[in-house]
Order: structure tokens, then sequence, then C-alpha cells
């Protein structure tokens, strides 16, 4: 990485190849073609998902209920995390009230869905121009461009349902490329917002200054590193914890505590990080998508407050491959991918240099290797359309729910009811008591062999009867 900071910076007009040939503008066209499928790819994946009530956490149904808030003119709460609980109280992401348009014309979390998978693709466009534009090949940048959408990383995140981070990453490969074309304003200007994204993304921000300053930019640099730290501070001191009702950042206890909820010390939780097996296969797979020579590029750096936070968290769902937290690092990796070939074309180092020429294309075969086992490879499955009895069970207990009324429901349901009803989660529903019950009998609500009996347990202040019953769901309604 030293000797590519050691180069003079690039002039702020300057977007010629690394080679210095003038260069005809990068058409759109290609990669918004590209991009189109790998929207229809995303949403195809999340929609079957979504109509087979496969859905692996209740952050849809929480993202659905906080949009519905925005586009109704609503405080943004989620009832599923409790009563009338404040979003902005757990996670800083004001951001995503730019969807409520769309929601308002498509009131449903699919549409949360579709959005997700446009951005991401949006990225994928701006990757794989800023690559052509950089190292000035169009087969580079298509093949860059592939290589991106089918990454591990974009395509978890698609697995994990709708998230916030679905702004960041187009917001991040758009900084990426003003850093590589050496503009620097735009770069600031593109990274400001992430604040608005997720509380840690100010870290991120921080860290656009820090590289600037690299850049030979000092006073924007320090500038914008003050701003980025000052609104993390802000964020996780002052804001959410006035919007929480517990009147504190709750997920300190991510790092403090372990999963059985045990106190850990400093010295614990660096030792734990830097042993973690699991930890370093993360950086691994992040690292190798680029055959590693994204490290030769100081956009690198800004991967470092995402792999920083995760790796001193006890939770272990931050630590792999999986969920949707490696999707920001996408953009950084590949740019820096882009960045780091142009740099070794005049490496005094022969093998370097001759490396250089080939990376691109190991990059899109590794991606592609990757590929036939991430996801996105259940869309060539026939049995991933195919009838689902349990599909049909949950259909059935959703439609059993009138329209506008309360219920209290368990995750497979929570998204498919929070569009036209009020919900909350089974267990966190204390100080409410619903009209419905939707519980699944194979979930947490079959420990008891009766869902009447476990109506009592959940609301001992109320008398439920059972409205509707299969093999895997009951609908109990109050009297």
């Amino acid at each position: 990485m030293l000797d590519v900071l050691r180069k003079p910076a690039a002039d702020p007009a300057d977007e010629r190849p690394g080679d210095g040939r003038d260069q005809a503008p990068v058409p759109y066209l290609p990669y918004v073609l590209i991009a189109a499928v790998l929207t229809g790819l995303y949403f195809l994946y999340s929609w079957v998902q979504y109509d087979h009530f496969r859905t692996p956490s209740w952050d849809l149904g929480i993202f659905g209920q906080a949009v519905r808030s925005y586009a109704e003119f609503r405080v943004p709460v989620a009832d599923i995390k409790g009563p009338g609980f404040p979003i902005l109280g757990d996670h800083f992401s004001p951001v995503t009230a730019l969807l409520a348009p769309l929601y308002l014309l498509w009131p449903s979390p699919v549409s949360l869905l579709f959005a997700q998978a446009a951005l991401f693709a949006g990225s994928a466009v701006i990757v794989g121009r800023t690559a052509q534009r950089i190292l000035g090949s169009r087969a580079t940048g298509i093949a860059l461009t592939v290589a991106y959408g089918l990454s591990w990383g974009l395509q978890e995140a698609v697995k994990s349902d709708f998230h916030e981070i679905a702004f960041a990453v187009p917001l991040l490969a758009l900084t990426c490329r003003a850093l590589l074309l050496g503009r620097w304003t735009a770069a600031a200007a593109w990274s400001a917002p992430l604040v608005l994204v997720k509380e840690d993304m100010g870290l991120t921000v921080a860290m656009v200054g820090v590289v600037l300053a690299l850049k030979g930019q000092r006073k924007l640099g320090a500038a914008l590193a003050a701003f980025g730290a000052a609104f993390f501070a802000l964020t996780v001191l002052v804001l959410i914890p006035a919007a929480s009702k517990i009147g504190q950042y709750d997920y300190w206890a991510k790092i403090e505590k372990t999963g059985g909820g045990a106190e850990t010390s400093l010295v614990q939780i660096v030792t734990d990080a830097l042993t973690s097996g699991e930890r370093w296969e993360m950086v691994l797979h992040l690292l190798a998508i680029t055959g590693f020579l994204a490290l030769r590029s100081p956009l690198a750096l800004l991967a470092l407050p995402t792999l920083g936070w995760r790796f001193v968290s006890q939770d272990p769902n931050h630590w792999g491959l999986h969920w949707h937290y490696s999707a920001v690092l996408m953009p950084i990796v590949f740019l820096a991918l882009v960045d780091a070939v142009r740099a070794v074309r005049t490496s005094p180092r022969p093998w370097l240099a001759s490396y250089g020429k080939v990376a691109v294309a190991a990059a899109t075969a590794v991606a592609l290797t990757l590929a036939a086992n991430l996801p996105l490879r259940e869309l060539l499955k026939p049995q991933t359309y195919a009838a689902d009895l349990r599909a049909e069970q949950a259909r059935a207990a959703v439609a059993a729910v009138p329209e506008g009324a309360s219920v209290e429901a368990d995750v497979p349901l929570l998204a498919h009811l929070t569009a036209d009803h009020e919900v909350y989660w089974v267990g966190t529903a204390k100080g409410a008591t619903p009209d419905y019950l939707a519980l699944d009998l194979r979930g947490w609500s079959g420990q008891a062999s009766d869902p009447a009996v476990t109506a009592s347990q959940l609301h001992p202040e109320a008398s439920y009867e059972i409205v509707h019953r299969s093999d895997g769901f009951a609908v109990l309604k109050k009297k």
C-alpha cells in the first residue's frame, strides 16, 4: 500500500485509465443491462423466499413497520420489538424514510425487497463503469461487474431479507469511485450521508477522511474525519439513548457480554478477537475475492471500521460469512482491486505487473466458482418454486387474521402481517393484549402441546379461543 500512497495525487479532472491514454466516455447501456438482470435475480430470490414463508429473521417485519410509519407520517415505531418501540432508539437509520413513497404505491414489505435489489444492482453499475474508466477495458469492466454482482457479501445480504445497509452499498461505491478519480469534494459529499444509514457508518465516514488526508487533502480529510467521528458519538451517546425506552445504546452489550450474558474484560475481548478462526476466515474470504491485491490500495482502509466492530463483538452472527454485514465491504474491496491493478501496472517487479494483468480475470473466476455454493444457485433448482404444504398452512393462518386487527405472531408470519395489521412478536407484547395470536406450532410456541395453554402463558389477563388450526399453525381470537 505504501508505494501507492507515495504517488502524486491524481488531477481531479482526470478520468483516464492508468496508462494515460485518452478514452471515450464509458457507456451506461451494457452495465445497466447487467444491473437489470441482477435486480431480477436478487428480487426473484427475495420474493420466492418471502412467498414461501422462509424468512430467516424478524428484520423484514421490523423494517416493514418502520417504513409504514414513515409512509403514514407517524413517528417510526416497530411494535415487533415491543409495543410502541421507537425504531430510532434501536439503530439510527432515518434513511429508510426514503422508501415511504414506494411503500405508499406498493404497501407491502415486498417493496422493500425490490428496493434493496435495485440498490445493490445499481452499485454494480458504479463498480463496473469505474473499472472500465480506470483500467481502460470494457471487458474488464463487464467482468468485474459480474464478479461483484455475484459476490458472497451481496448474495448473503439478499438471503437475509431487507436491511438499511442497502443504501450504504451504492453510497460507498460512489465514494470509492470519487476517490479513484481524484474527485475529493465529491468523495466527501457521497460519504457524508452514510451517517444516516446506520450509527456505525460514522466511523467509516471518518476513515474516508483519513484516506483523503493520505491523498494530500489534509484539510478536507480532517474535517470529514471529525464530522464522521462526531456524528458517531452523537448517535450512540445522545440521539439513540434519547429515543430509546431504556435510555442507552443497547448494542454496547454485544461487546461487553457473551451470549450467556456474562461480562467480558477488555483483555478477553481483544484475545477472543485475535484468536478467533471464524473471524479470520471472514477476512480471508473478503480478500481472496480480489486475489489479495486489494491490500495494495488505501481504499482497503475503509473496511477497517466494519471489520473492527465485528471482531470485538461477542455475537457469533457478526463473525462469519452469513447475514448482511459484509455487503458494505463489497464495493470497497472490488474498487480497491481496481485501484491496485492500476498501480501495479508500473511496478518495477515484473511478477507483480504480470499478476495485475490477470487479477480481474482471477477475481471473476473466483466469484463464479464461489457462486456455485451461494444463495442465488437455488434459483436453478425446481424445488425452489415447488408448492410447499407448510407455506400453504402459513398463508391460511395469515388469512385467518382480519385486516386491521392487532396480532401477536411468530417469526414466519410477521412480515406478511405488517402491511395491514398491528403486529407484535410472540413474547415481546408485554403491556398489550392483541386481538389475535398467530402461533407457529413448530417454532417457539411448539414448546406447548396446546395452543390455548400457550395463549394463557403469554396473556394470563385474557382468554383466547382457537379459530383456525393446521398441523403447522394455530390462530386464536380474544374472547
